[in-house]
């Protein structure tokens, strides 16, 4: 199966191209950015005409879009690129599959929800209540993907971190080494995802894609949640980053979100419901610490 990946160069993308090296699947991993060592195909995908050529020319079946625009703080001045990458990208995506009657996979966020006082795990037919443009322009894609009449499948997470990348793992990881004390925000509540676990879920939905692509429908299409299991808090996170590194000289703090101003009001309670994900393709969701673990265990590795 031909499978174009987006975003190749991002965390997810890159877990994927870890992915790819024990598959039977031919992939393509494209970006705007270059980086070195990485084989990688320049591709705009607010360029429809430039997304056509490249399925037609390497016979794409499937599309993994690991691309957006994920600065939440900024969008909120960068609204138009945000539109542009978050919503009219995706539709671009949806639009060059359903030309060949190939499947989008679309990775969206628990940014989607927010503006409700939710206290119970989120699920996928849940109201979109986005309290920012992030989410607005990342909910706007889903509706524009689904409008489409592509095959497609939504997955999305939260909290994402990974070895590859900024993010708020390798952020607090460098923190916690350097300061006496730090204070991070207790009244957010999710659940980590670590790109890896992620990239094997979709490996997981393509496998069972490739085993029924050869029929016209695809049984399976919608949206889906994907996170690592549990639930904690921004301060939690950090003390457990603290304790796997080994940054026992800093001393985490909760505090209140209102203590660091930001322009958007960020999800009080994100925590997203796997239930479907695991009912229909059987996806095996480890729990949030473990995969701290062992993640914090491969950034060690690669310091060596």
């Amino acid at each position: 199966m031909n499978t174009l990946i987006t975003g190749a160069n991002g965390q997810l993308g890159n877990e994927m191209r870890i992915i790819a090296k024990s598959s039977c699947d031919n992939y393509v991993f494209t970006d705007v950015n270059q980086v070195e060592g990485f084989e990688t195909t320049f591709l705009d995908i607010t360029d429809l005409e430039a997304i056509r050529k490249i399925v037609a020319d390497n016979k794409i079946e499937v599309i993994v879009n690991c691309a957006a625009y994920t600065n939440v703080d900024a969008a909120e001045n960068n609204e138009a690129l945000a539109k542009k990458l978050n919503a009219k990208a995706p539709e671009n995506l949806a639009v060059a599959m359903k030309e060949v009657n190939g499947l989008l996979v679309q990775i969206s966020t628990d940014y989607v929800f927010g503006k409700e006082p939710y206290n119970v795990p989120c699920k996928e037919d849940q109201k979109g209540t986005p309290t920012g443009i992030y989410g607005q322009t990342k909910l706007h894609g889903e509706q524009l993907i689904e409008k489409s009449g592509c095959k497609y499948v939504i997955i999305r997470t939260a909290w994402l971190y990974s070895e590859f990348g900024k993010n708020f793992c390798k952020t607090m990881i460098s923190l916690t080494e350097t300061k006496p004390q730090l204070k991070v925000v207790f009244d957010q509540t999710g659940t980590p995802t670590y790109a890896l676990d992620l990239a094997k879920a979709i490996e997981t939905i393509l496998g069972d894609y490739r085993e029924q692509s050869c029929s016209a429908e695809y049984s399976k299409i919608g949206i889906y949640h994907y996170s690592n299991e549990g639930v904690c808090s921004w301060f939690d996170f950090t003390k457990m980053i603290a304790e796997y590194n080994g940054s026992t000289e800093c001393e985490v703090l909760p505090c209140h979100s209102e203590e660091f101003p930001s322009p958007v009001k960020r999800p009080a309670y994100s925590v997203l419901d796997k239930t479907k994900i695991k009912a229909v393709f059987g996806v095996s969701v480890p729990y949030w610490t473990d995969s701290l673990r062992r993640c914090i265990s491969n950034i060690k590795a690669q310091k060596k």
